[in-house]
């Protein structure tokens, strides 16, 4: 605890509720829960709700950060009784009852953990240090500044292997977030980079996709992974399939099969582990995530439950915990909200059932792939359609949609992305090159 500071959560006679987590689990069930029956205190890492589907678009400069945030305090302003705290919890001791932060320690009735997950790196130091995770909007905004400055460099370089190794993008896993990231960068490569950098030649810039599996979009139908690599190619992707990720250097990319590719950027999106709250016991937890009941009731606890990607609830159709998705997200926080008071007034509730609305990619311009309840399979500009629909439906706020939506007719009009500032550079620690430019530059 740091001395000087401290919580400042007023005492209640009410439940309180503790609340891990502003992601679409903890966002969904504070809209639910009634709070004239509960004291709420949710915490996180950042003050904002982040849409995580389109941090690859911050990425590759096609939004601006705040057109894909929202400020989790002014989200609830008009809540009673709901409290913020810009901290990280550090752990819980589900005996007290109570959690641990830097401010202090704060007792709960029932704790909500909605952590979401982070990037799964699979004990690889060197991947982990080297290269570009997208979970957060901070990575997404180093990833941006990382492609924008490889370019700078790229065009001063008198080194052609160096150029080239500068010019080269790897992204590894071919999940949504790798196919959509490499259809962005592929579009950037064709519409806005020539003309930013005329003395580059971009036919010479490759966009790997690398993935472990036997085919893109693993977790959709195939018809859909079809559609998308065939996309991808036609768009001049490199896609590698069958393929995993031994060992990077920052410049060689080492696959398991003996091939390197050489690339000063690697985007790492190939798998997610929970982020877990230190103090729960280890047998409720598995691979990664908290494993939860029918209900979303921590295993082997009381009072604890746990929703969103941090969650495995094991069923027949899901026997290995549901998708790390939105929906999964959305609907348990709904699910929550609805129930906790049932839950804490002892009323029979019914199990949580999860509804598949269905799952979209986007590849570039009018190109998408989507799955459909009722096995409908549609790709094309129809799927596209639907795949703005519904992220525009989806983001937190008016303003953001709004943002959002001028920002792709623009882009869509223009060809073009308006948002490559170079505004907070980021300097990887084994760039002596990168580092030597940017001192020059008194960019700190």
């Amino acid at each position: 605890m740091i001395a000087g500071i401290s919580l400042n959560i007023p005492d209640t006679t009410k439940p309180r509720v503790v609340i891990i987590g502003g992601g679409f689990g903890g966002l969904n069930l504070v809209k639910k829960l009634p709070l004239k029956e509960f004291q709420v205190v949710m915490f996180d890492k950042h003050n904002y709700h982040t849409f995580q589907p389109l941090l690859y678009q911050v990425a590759t400069a096609g939004l601006q950060p705040d057109s894909i945030a929202g400020p989790l305090r002014n989200v609830f302003s008009d809540k009673p009784d709901y409290h913020f705290r810009l901290l990280k919890v550090l752990s819980v001791n589900c005996a007290a009852k109570t959690i641990e932060t830097v401010a202090g320690t704060l007792s709960y009735d029932y704790l909500i953990i909605a952590s979401g997950s982070r990037a799964n790196f699979f004990g690889n130091t060197d991947v982990q240090k080297l290269s570009f995770p997208l979970k957060t909007i901070p990575e997404a905004l180093n990833l941006r500044s990382q492609l924008m400055q490889v370019f700078e460099i790229a065009g001063i370089t008198n080194d052609p292997a160096q150029k080239a190794r500068l010019m080269n993008i790897a992204l590894v896993g071919a999940g949504p977030t790798g196919v959509e990231t490499a259809g962005a960068l592929a579009e950037l490569r064709k519409y806005v980079l020539p003309k930013d950098y005329p003395d580059l030649d971009f036919t010479k810039m490759n966009i790997y996709l690398i993935e472990g599996s036997s085919r893109v979009l693993p977790s959709m139908s195939e018809y859909a992974s079809t559609k998308a690599k065939k996309s991808l190619e036609k768009m001049k992707v490199i896609v590698k399939t069958n393929s995993f990720v031994d060992g990077y250097d920052g410049k060689t990319v080492r696959l398991k099969s003996g091939e390197t590719i050489e690339a000063q950027t690697v985007v790492w999106s190939a798998g997610v582990t929970g982020d877990i709250l230190a103090g729960l016991a280890l047998d409720s937890i598995e691979h990664g995530r908290i494993l939860v009941d029918h209900h979303c009731e921590v295993l082997g606890t009381k009072g604890i439950y746990a929703i969103g990607d941090v969650a495995s609830m094991e069923s027949s159709d899901y026997p290995n915990g549901h998708p790390g998705v939105a929906q999964v997200a959305i609907q348990m926080g709904t699910y929550l909200g609805k129930n906790l008071l049932n839950f804490h007034l002892r009323l029979p509730v019914n199990p949580f059932k999860y509804f598949d609305k269905g799952s979209l990619a986007t590849i570039g311009r009018n190109k998408a792939v989507a799955d459909l309840p009722g096995n409908l399979h549609i790709a094309g500009r129809p799927a596209w359609y639907v795949w703005l629909f519904i992220h525009i439906a989806y983001l937190i706020g008016f303003r953001n949609k709004l943002l959002v939506f001028i920002n792709w007719i623009w882009s869509y009009i223009t060809y073009d992305q308006g948002n490559r500032l170079i505004i907070r550079p980021f300097i990887r620690k084994d760039d002596k090159l990168g580092q030597e430019i940017a001192l020059t530059n008194e960019l700190e």
